[in-house]
């Protein structure tokens, strides 16, 4: 089996990695480039904490600052696990999504404490600034990198699509999933004999407008629920003869 793999290339070593211990081959095509925005920084006056929402987040306030002392609120683990491998040592993780996360602030935070700093790109999932000012928090949101989306899908994917050489896609986010939809209809391509493995429902209704051979979702919005939706039907598989 051939897995493909579209997240930006800083997040998908330790998802190659899972998959090729699995038995898949890898293909690894990027759908997002992150880059820093020339010249952003993040202003620390008054900040109580940090709202992360990506590792691309946290990477991009940890290259801007120096500074480590302020506790973070991660969306999930795997962002919760970058925050720690770059120093920051009071880290919380809410385990899931978005909304997993207003809820864990909603309980742990102190509202009168300071604000809530949110390292972002422009265009982020879910209104988590919105909905935190509106149950009483200070948020203010920083724009320190910039989440390019592909203009094309490279000729060895193409190739390798048309070829019925993927059995399955993994998409983590609305936005790659709308991305490679776009390239996909450009191209010529659809998703007919390809399962698809969505993070979350969000992201299996922006793929449903392409055909595919089967679109799974894992059952919590974090890596390891999708890798074991891989792994349940890759043990439903009828052994080779």
């Amino acid at each position: 089996m051939r897995a493909l793999i579209t997240r930006p290339r800083a997040d998908a070593d330790a998802l190659a990695l899972a998959l090729e211990s699995r038995g898949l081959e890898i293909m690894l095509e990027p759908l997002l480039d992150i880059r820093p925005i020339p010249g952003a920084a993040a202003d620390l006056s008054g900040v109580q904490a940090i709202l992360v929402t990506s590792a691309n987040g946290i990477r991009a306030l940890a290259s801007t600052s120096a500074r480590r002392d302020l506790p973070v609120w991660a969306v999930g683990d795997a962002t919760a696990g970058e925050a720690r491998n770059l120093g920051f040592d009071r880290v919380e993780s809410a385990g899931g999504d978005v909304e997993s996360l207003i809820a864990l602030v909603t309980a742990r935070v102190d509202r009168a404490g300071g604000i809530l700093l949110h390292p972002s790109a422009h265009d982020v999932a879910g209104e988590l600034a919105a909905l935190l000012t509106g149950r009483g928090f200070a948020v203010r949101r920083c724009l320190l990198y910039e989440a390019r989306p592909a203009k094309s899908f490279t000729p060895q994917l193409i190739e390798a699509w048309r070829a019925r050489r993927i059995d399955i896609a993994l998409f983590f986010s609305p936005r790659t999933a709308a991305t490679f939809v776009r390239l996909a209809r450009s191209a010529g391509l659809d998703g007919a004999g390809v399962s698809a493995y969505a993070l979350s429902p969000a992201v299996a209704g922006t793929l449903a407008s392409l055909p595919w051979g089967a679109v799974r979702v894992a059952g919590q919005p974090t890596q390891e629920a999708l890798l074991a939706a891989i792994d349940a039907d890759i043990a439903a598989r009828p052994a080779a003869n």
